[in-house]
């Protein structure tokens, strides 16, 4: 089925209901709903080429990644959030189009994308505190949304993200409630924004408590297995271990786990771990019962919001910056307890 014929089917013109499936804002809500029940129900699909040369867009959206040992990009996170996005792509009839690039090649990558105009918009993935992209990006014209914060730009720009300072303001303090005063952080690498918000939030209980960060019980890394289990390793090994650890990723603290198990000890009796959960599709925390306690931010939401905002700033050129912020839910699992004296 093609456009006329759909529209014949619907008795509107082409143009209201191109409109209504491209999300216009002057089509209503009650046309625009009846015309993607039609479309489903007749399994309509757009021809891509003729709408992108109709509409002169390119159909495409672009997410762009360095390739690097030391990015967060590493980190399987990313597949969720790709397939939380690629749900609102393929509802508006977008293609994603991914594109590896060197390290040093970033700011030729986006100009060479706004110049060839191969997508309409970027999304942005792993800021750091001072991210060249975004002022970037901003020169160029080109819609984009970033997938998190950049704490030192004040340039306003998009952005999605979890609130990470709040989350491990809370995790630390449900710690010292629990009267942990030893609280390991085994955090991303910092000069990423999440991670730099994270340290924040365990500093900031800490200190409210009248405890001094210990620097001895801080670590930054890539978020892998092997550097929980071996962060946690050398803290445990050491003189006034901790009983409590704070991990950045599920990943990291499956880690701490084994890190744990290896000293002969039980996590949630002997030691408490609290992570933060992207609520993965492929690695859950456990079935009935989680198996870690977490602050939880579910990564495929992320995907989906951060899509809806991309597309609603290419359909509304000179909209202002959205901005979203998520909130992190505190989720008990088996992994806490009191402190042993």
């Amino acid at each position: 089925m093609n456009l006329k014929q759909l529209s014949e089917h619907l008795k509107l013109s082409q143009t209201t209901v191109s409109r209504a499936l491209n999300g216009y804002p002057e089509v209503s809500e009650a046309t625009r709903q009846r015309v993607m029940k039609a479309a489903r129900d007749l399994h309509y699909s757009p021809n891509l080429r003729a709408k992108g040369l109709a509409t002169g867009r390119a159909q495409a959206i672009g997410h762009v990644l360095p390739i690097s040992t030391q990015h967060e990009m590493v980190n399987p996170i990313f597949g969720d959030f790709i397939s939380g996005a690629g749900q609102a792509y393929a509802g508006a009839g977008y293609e994603i189009v991914i594109s590896l690039v060197g390290d040093d090649d970033e700011e030729a990558a986006y100009r060479n994308i706004r110049l060839r105009g191969s997508v309409d918009g970027i999304i942005v993935h792993g800021p750091r505190m001072k991210d060249p992209r975004i002022p970037l990006l901003t020169e160029l014209g080109l819609p984009f949304v970033v997938h998190g914060r950049a704490s030192q730009i004040d340039t306003p720009y998009s952005w999605l993200d979890t609130n990470n300072l709040r989350a491990f303001t809370r995790a630390t303090e449900f710690l010292l409630d629990l009267g942990h005063r030893r609280i390991g952080l085994i955090n991303g690498l910092e000069f990423m924004d999440f991670a730099f918000r994270r340290r924040e939030g365990y500093v900031t209980a800490l200190t409210a408590r009248g405890l001094a960060p210990d620097p001895a019980l801080m670590r930054s890394g890539e978020m892998t297995e092997v550097y929980g289990f071996r962060s946690a390793q050398e803290m445990l090994a050491g003189p006034d271990a901790p009983t409590a650890f704070l991990a950045s990723s599920m990943i990291a603290a499956l880690g701490v786990r084994r890190a744990i198990h290896a000293a002969g000890l039980e996590m949630g009796r002997d030691v408490s771990v609290i992570t933060h959960d992207d609520d993965l599709g492929y690695l859950g925390n456990g079935q009935d019962v989680p198996l870690f306690t977490a602050t939880r931010s579910s990564v495929r939401a992320a995907g989906t919001r951060a899509a809806e905002m991309l597309l609603q700033l290419i359909r509304e050129p000179g909209h202002p910056p959205l901005t979203q912020m998520m909130e992190a839910e505190l989720i008990i699992g088996s992994s806490t307890g009191p402190a042993r004296r």
